[in-house]
């Protein structure tokens, strides 16, 4: 997950840091105001071989938090454990050299 954190911070500061704003500014509609913004910084991301493996290999824990975020949307605190789940699996994604 840091190769994946290091290659977002890199290539998509702008997004990234904008879509985090956008959340933070808005709690409780942060899902819809906040879409576009999370579509370009997926854009900017998908492009790189590591963020497209953690995809693939993750995506079933990604989606389980995404899920829990529709539901939870005013309480995101709800989340933590799918975000870890997430974050375990993205932290054993390798590259194959």
């Amino acid at each position: 997950m840091q190769a994946a954190l290091e290659v977002t911070a890199r290539h998509c500061r702008k997004e990234t840091e904008a879509y985090g704003q956008c959340v933070a500014t808005n709690p409780s509609s942060w899902q819809q105001d906040c879409h576009q913004l999370k579509v370009e910084m997926a854009k900017c991301t998908s492009s790189h071989p590591i963020v497209q493996k953690i995809r693939q290999d993750c995506a079933e824990p990604f989606a389980a938090f995404e899920q829990c975020l529709k539901l939870n949307q005013t309480s995101v605190i709800n989340c933590t454990e799918h975000v870890q789940q997430f974050l375990l699996c993205a932290d054993k994604v390798k590259l194959a050299t």
